[in-house]
């Protein structure tokens, strides 16, 4: 088998967009198109069927294709420690799995931080499934994933970045014009962040744990989106004291501690096993925690 075939078959699992894969391998659609005939004949399977402008995988490629793309990427990090990563030359493109908050945290430094080592690399910030976050540090479409801190078991291998505590935010004209209180907190009404439609968050459960409920007003899905809507309310938001350093002071918002015990947030950096010795991947491992540092 030509191993060519392998990489277009990787690049439209991962896109499932014919043109976006021609784009991606710098090839033609029509060339594409020709590789994915071949390997249709050769593996017995019809592989991708069009939905539309999208191609599908079938059945028997949703469960091959992890395993393969893992096999796949194994044989790259093997051929790539035959030679050293050189980050002032690589143009390497990693991919790495933040939620939303994290990227306003750490997305613009890290960055910044590979412009001044590794100019010509660059940076694909991608959202993720917590629940298939192995599956997809396994099959290369994650180098690196930074989430809070949850359980995870081998092959997938994690390690603390940074505790950040959280703070409080309000418009300059809110009528509370000082620290609040607990019972002023409790008094306003608040906007909370989450990308579940359901569920509570952290502040409500450990308010809840104390025999207190505040008001949430608005639940929206991001802190951008949380940060204009206390601009022009008198809505109060709770965010971790790292997002509020990265909050544009055009915005001349107050800055508040949380007037009750609330837990810090703790960041991890989630890697694959099979990973471990890859020099790129242990150097982008590197970059993250300096960073964070």
């Amino acid at each position: 088998m030509d191993l060519n075939l392998l990489r277009v078959f990787e690049t439209v699992y991962r896109e499932q967009h014919l043109t976006r894969a021609a784009e991606a391998l710098a090839l033609t659609p029509s060339a594409v198109s020709h590789a994915l005939r071949r390997l249709r004949e050769q593996l017995g399977d019809p592989l991708f069927v069009r939905d539309g402008k999208l191609m599908r995988p079938t059945p028997a490629c949703l469960r091959q294709a992890p395993a393969l793309i893992a096999q796949l990427a194994q044989l790259r990090q093997l051929l790539q420690q035959w030679g050293r990563f050189d980050a002032a030359q690589s143009r390497q493109r990693f991919r790495i799995g933040m939620p939303d908050a994290v990227e306003l945290m750490l997305l613009p430094a890290l960055q910044q931080a590979l412009l001044a080592t590794a100019p010509l690399c660059s940076i694909v910030s991608a959202h993720f499934d917590r629940a298939g976050l192995g599956r997809q540090l396994a099959a290369g479409q994650l180098d690196l994933a930074i989430d809070v801190a949850q359980p995870m078991v081998e092959p997938v291998r994690h390690a603390r970045l940074l505790s950040d505590a959280f703070c409080l935010l309000a418009r300059r004209g809110h009528p509370l014009q000082a620290p609040p209180a607990l019972p002023d907190y409790l008094a306003a009404r608040h906007v909370a962040v989450s990308t579940r439609a359901t569920g509570v968050v952290i502040e409500d459960a450990t308010l809840a744990q104390m025999g207190w409920q505040r008001e949430v007003a608005v639940r929206c899905q991001n802190y951008t989106t949380a940060l204009r809507l206390i601009t022009d309310s008198d809505l109060l938001l709770t965010v971790p004291g790292r997002l509020a350093e990265e909050i544009d002071p055009q915005l001349r918002l107050r800055r508040w501690p949380v007037p009750f015990e609330l837990p810090a947030v703790q960041l991890h950096v989630y890697w694959h096993a099979h990973r471990e010795g890859d020099p790129a991947n242990d150097w982008l491992r590197a970059r993250v925690r300096a960073l964070a540092r």
